[in-house]
């Protein structure tokens, strides 16, 4: 039975006559059918957020409650939440079931942060003619947030966006991945079960150029959260006035192995890190430097890592790398292989596909202007680029238009002091790969990468504005 599920709306499930078709991404069969969202049911979710925000206030200590309660549901229903995972976004059982666990930490966090938020005195009568004076700051709710989230984690970046944007006091539309709407519904009854009140959170499925086109115009949403490409990220902020946003965009994160590295250690880390999910990860590594001394070793560990890897079926508990969220979108990281091998680039491991289920692909002889380099290439395809002199190999890091995340493996504190201070990234992991995360950690990127942060405390920032309360005292 292909099971259907409505959009939440107001507190209300609400049914349309359109409907999106969400497939199994390992068998490609249906797996469910969701309602989608018109003009209409765009209207009535952001028109019942605003009457939330302006009518019904929470006060901090219920917002913590409701979000401690949701950390809670989804540990209670982490398996049913996880296979489902799977099943729409075709991410193998272990993966699903740590970001599960990784959402139940987020909604934790953003419910200790509602009770953390506070502004700062600001000592005016310092100042001269205002010695009968006292001033102190507030953090106020920005209002509406209009959350934009990708196929990838369809949990836990939903999670990202609305638990800090709730636990701030706003109130949130979201768009979830067509492709991977269900997750984001059934998060929905979380919030239902946990008594958060109607308006606060609602759900409209469609695509970005309906549901999302109408979100970007409506001018009741004060703060846009998007995660997704760098051209709809620019689109967004042409095309959304003086509102705020944070957009988390694209990567091609690089990851060097220097001379002095633990080359075991850092070819089991970064195999792993670089084809969980096939690759469709913002910080997947993509480009590997690796100095000359120590190549041929890296590359035979790393070969050797990789082959230690299971890859087929995401139901199997012991599948590390399954099939890409869909065939097209194999086909197209196919081509992307197939026009670099073209212009002389090889391919040392993997390169087969099979319908959606494309095999760890290692590319050599590799240029700065192939689109498997410079573009995100979202798919379980890395580039190995041998460097000699760890400045100019930085400089050849720094030329890419993204700046997210990345890494470098050194036993040398100077090298890494060096890359530190230099490599043009939000973040940089020293002996680990680009693809580390823990939710508390401030994440967001530089240039083409991004605007804003992630993580609750730091999201909570940006969801917020201050406002400045001055006290004009009488003496006596």
């Amino acid at each position: 039975m292909v099971k259907h599920y409505p959009l939440y709306i107001n507190g209300e499930w609400t049914k349309t006559d359109d409907e999106v078709e969400v497939l199994n991404k390992y068998t490609q069969e249906t797996y469910a059918k969701v309602s989608k969202a018109s003009e209409r049911e765009v209207d009535q979710a952001v028109e019942a957020a605003e009457y939330a925000y302006r009518n019904h206030k929470l006060g901090a200590y219920e917002r913590y409650s409701i979000l401690k309660r949701v950390s809670e549901l989804l540990q209670e229903n982490k398996e049913d939440l996880a296979r489902n995972i799977t099943m729409e976004a075709g991410k193998p059982l272990k993966q699903a079931r740590t970001e599960i666990d990784r959402a139940t930490q987020t909604f934790e966090q953003s419910a200790e942060e509602a009770k953390r938020i506070h502004g700062e005195g600001v000592p005016v009568e310092a100042a001269p003619g205002s010695e009968n004076r006292m001033a102190f700051t507030i953090k106020v709710p920005v209002g509406v947030v209009g959350a934009i989230s990708p196929f990838n984690f369809p949990i836990n970046l939903v999670a990202h966006k609305i638990a800090p944007a709730l636990a701030a006091g706003n109130t949130v539309v979201l768009k979830p991945a067509s492709k991977t709407p269900v997750s984001a519904l059934k998060l929905a009854e979380l919030f239902k079960e946990a008594g958060l009140p109607k308006g606060y959170f609602n759900v409209v499925v469609g695509s970005g150029s309906t549901v999302g086109n109408q979100m970007m115009k409506d001018s009741r949403i004060s703060l846009y959260s998007f995660t997704g490409s760098a051209e709809v990220g620019l689109m967004l902020k042409q095309n959304t006035g003086l509102n705020k946003l944070v957009l988390e965009l694209g990567n091609n994160s690089p990851v060097i192995i220097d001379k002095e590295a633990d080359v075991e250690a850092a070819a089991e880390n970064v195999a792993a890190k670089s084809y969980a999910f096939a690759g469709q990860v913002c910080i997947s590594v993509q480009r590997i430097y690796v100095h000359d001394d120590v190549r041929e070793a890296f590359q035979e560990k790393f070969i050797e890592a990789i082959g230690k890897l299971n890859i087929g079926d995401p139901n199997d508990p012991e599948t590390d790398v399954g099939p890409m969220i869909s065939e097209e979108e194999a086909e197209r990281a196919e081509s992307w292989i197939n026009e670099a091998k073209e212009a002389g680039a090889e391919v040392v491991y993997g390169g087969e596909r099979k319908g959606a289920l494309l095999h760890p692909t290692i590319l050599t002889n590799v240029t700065n202007d192939m689109k498997v380099v410079c573009e995100e290439v979202f798919a379980p395809v890395v580039n190995l680029i041998p460097f000699s002199d760890i400045k100019a190999c930085i400089k050849e890091v720094n030329k890419s238009k993204y700046g997210l995340q990345g890494g470098i493996f050194t036993q040398n504190f100077d090298t890494a002091f060096y890359a530190a201070k230099n490599i043009e990234v939000g973040g940089l992991m020293i002996n680990d790969s680009s693809q580390y995360r823990v939710d508390l950690m401030p994440y967001g990127g530089v240039k083409s990468s991004g605007w804003g942060k992630e993580g609750p405390k730091y999201t909570i920032e940006d969801m917020t504005e201050e406002r400045l309360i001055v006290m004009n005292l009488k003496e006596g």
